[in-house]
């Protein structure tokens, strides 16, 4: 069975592909152009966007270890029992203090 990292991974690497496919190159600007202005939403991610100072936020969940009698079949280890939407999982932007975010 997959595990997080390998879904994370898939995720990553098909949401650059997908950019670079719509930028039409695979020259850096113009497809870090394209991620930051598109939503991710996958098997992995929901509610994704990539800031301005390069920051993926997404919705985090949380997860309860099911007892043994509650899992039903192989791999049913996990009840989620919240999900926290990534405006209260990540810091602001405005309390970046990376180079890139543009100061007013």
């Amino acid at each position: 069975m997959p595990n997080s990292n390998q879904a994370g991974v898939y995720s990553a690497v098909t949401n650059y592909l997908k950019a670079v496919q719509a930028a039409n190159t695979d020259e850096s600007d113009a497809v870090v152009k394209q991620l930051k202005s598109t939503p991710i939403n996958d098997m992995f991610v929901k509610n994704g966007k990539i800031r301005q100072d390069g920051l993926h936020v997404h919705d985090m969940y949380l997860f309860q270890v099911k007892a043994p009698k509650d899992s039903k079949y192989p791999w049913d280890y996990y009840k989620q029992v919240a999900t926290v939407s990534g405006n209260q999982a990540f810091q602001p932007l405005e309390a970046s203090r990376c180079p890139l975010v543009k100061k007013s």
